[in-house]
């Protein structure tokens, strides 16, 4: 036995516990944020809207809201409750602001990439065709791409070291008063009814169209997601559905942040043919405007076809924007478009009374175990009660510190499971602490290595046992939502809280008590003592049996 290893197991729960009260200080994550059951928050009703006006299937209310629940736990906000109610979607966020859970909610992320045919200024007027180059104009980026070849980085450099250069079609020409828009553009293929609508489109309009669900196998008229421009598309060559996965990062290779969109091989190959067919057009018809539900949001110039299922968007986005647009993508197209019905901002459905309540409970449970603990286990329950200590503090640093860094929210189904987990880190010590006294009634060993010996035992039972109750957390975690799936988070992390804490403290401290002669001579207060520890079980038996 290793004299040194108590020491080294305590010295190793100290920088741990050391590390998160840091972290906590320098974080100021003091107090965890409370869910919605306990600081109130929003709650968000969204109304399908179908084409024809009809009911939407149960299938597409069932996608959606697996959708919806996905981008929101996606964002760091936990506990929140995604329900199907009726033919309505009831959305309940903690403590997210009103602007926020519209924002988050109603965007549907109907991607499609759509070929341009025609572009002008916002509204009908003067005003400057846009240019296509790779600086386009009012916030238009390029266009999704494959990582450039040092050919095209070379080039992509000139032009923007030198805006001046290019075709005369790519630079910018006055629209005058009164006259069409589309002068001088190719409108070929357009249908003459659409070109009615777009000289009468004003994207200036607080309403441009956003949310409208458009139809992917026409052409149609859209505006630019800032209200600068106005677009005649064709119809969709890529569906958003094709989409794999986006992730959002700083790209060192062009110095902004961008947005790395992959596909699945079907949006592949309809992305490389798109881009093969519009890059030798002349502008505006050799741009492709990735329209997210109805609005454009980039549509700059292909200079060359994009192989290989993966493509990038980048161009006026920062570390926000660029995060919340990989966020919509990732997580596939809503099979409806949604109107949002209602928005109340709702205050505390249980309060600051249902939190002292949780409290309160948490409190009568110690003060029924504690007592307990000393009243049968006297010294060794001394011990037990500073697990159960050390084992508060590190559940509520992890708590503070999820909360701060991870979105965690404390709700009363999690304080239900922390409660609860007085009695499964209790167990823990009191199956160590029934080992090491069932080998001293045997008398075999003195107190030292009764305790090693107790602890091999009691390890595998206390591990097989948190073993189960972690897998049962994680199960119910995994299939329920909502309330159920908070309660399963605390039992969780309390588990593996539990395991530290027994491993850490309760055993080295045990075994360092052990070296006293306040417990190695079995005091009558130790806990240990003849008088308490009972016969051997079975003893009569064998006497019996020996006479």
């Amino acid at each position: 036995m290793d004299d040194k290893a108590p020491r080294r197991a305590l010295l190793l729960l100290a920088v741990l516990v050391l590390a998160m009260g840091v972290t906590a200080v320098l974080q100021k994550a003091f107090v965890p944020a409370f869910g919605l059951d306990l600081a109130g928050g929003t709650t968000v009703t969204l109304s399908p809207v179908t084409p024809d006006g009809g009911s939407p299937s149960q299938e597409s209310l069932d996608r959606a809201v697996a959708i919806i629940r996905a981008r929101v736990n996606g964002t760091g906000i936990t506990d929140a409750e995604v329900a199907k109610v009726n033919d309505t979607i009831v959305v309940s966020i903690p403590g997210a602001g009103r602007p926020e859970a519209i924002k988050l909610i109603s965007t549907t992320a109907e991607l499609r990439m759509r070929p341009v045919l025609a572009v002008a200024p916002a509204r009908p007027g003067p005003g400057p065709l846009p240019t296509p180059a790779p600086t386009a104009a009012a916030g238009q980026g390029p266009l999704p791409t494959a990582a450039p070849t040092p050919a095209a980085q070379a080039a992509g450099a000139r032009e923007r070291a030198e805006p001046g250069r290019g075709s005369p079609a790519a630079s910018p020409s006055p629209t005058p008063t009164g006259a069409d828009p589309l002068a001088g553009q190719d409108l070929t293929g357009i249908d003459p009814a659409l070109l009615d609508r777009f000289r009468t489109l004003d994207c200036t309009a607080r309403n441009r169209g956003q949310g409208t669900q458009d139809d992917p196998d026409r052409q149609i008229v859209a505006c630019s997601a800032d209200g600068s421009l106005r677009y005649i598309l064709d119809k969709a060559a890529v569906q958003g559905t094709e989409i794999a996965g986006a992730t959002a990062g700083a790209d060192r290779t062009i110095g902004e942040w961008a947005v790395q969109v992959s596909f699945k091989p079907r949006g592949a190959a309809q992305l490389a043919e798109v881009t093969r067919r519009i890059s030798g057009l002349p502008a505006p018809r050799n741009r492709l405007a990735s329209v997210l539900d109805g609005v454009v949001i980039v549509a700059p110039a292909i200079k060359e076809a994009i192989p290989g299922g993966t493509a990038r968007i980048f161009g006026d986005l920062t570390q926000r924007s660029a995060t919340e647009l990989a966020e919509q993508l990732k997580y596939g197209a809503l099979p409806l478009t949604f109107r949002t019905a209602s928005v109340v901002s709702v205050s505390s459905t249980l309060g600051q009374d249902q939190l002292r309540g949780g409290l309160l409970a948490g409190a009568l449970g110690l003060l029924l175990v504690v007592p307990y603990l000393l009243g049968y286990y006297r010294g060794l329950g001394l011990i037990g009660v500073a697990s159960l200590g050390v084992a508060g503090v590190i559940t509520y640093l992890a708590v503070a510190l999820l909360s701060h860094n991870a979105g965690f929210r404390l709700s009363l189904p999690h304080l239900i499971g922390l409660v609860v987990s007085i009695g499964v880190t209790a167990d823990s010590f009191i199956v160590f602490f029934e080992r090491i006294r069932d080998e001293l009634r045997r008398g075999r060993r003195a107190l030292r290595p009764a305790v090693e010996v107790a602890w091999r035992r009691a390890r595998r039972t206390i591990l097989i046992a948190d073993t189960v109750m972690f897998i049962a957390a994680v199960v119910l975690y995994v299939l329920a939502v909502g309330g159920v799936a908070g309660f399963a988070f605390a039992m969780g992390l309390t588990t593996l809280i539990d395991l530290i804490v027994v491993v850490l403290f309760t055993k080295p401290v045990t075994s360092l008590a052990a070296r006293l002669g306040f417990f190695a001579r079995g005091h009558r207060l130790s806990g240990l003592d003849p008088g308490r520890l009972g016969p051997v079980p079975g003893a009569a038996g064998r006497a019996v049996g020996e006479a």
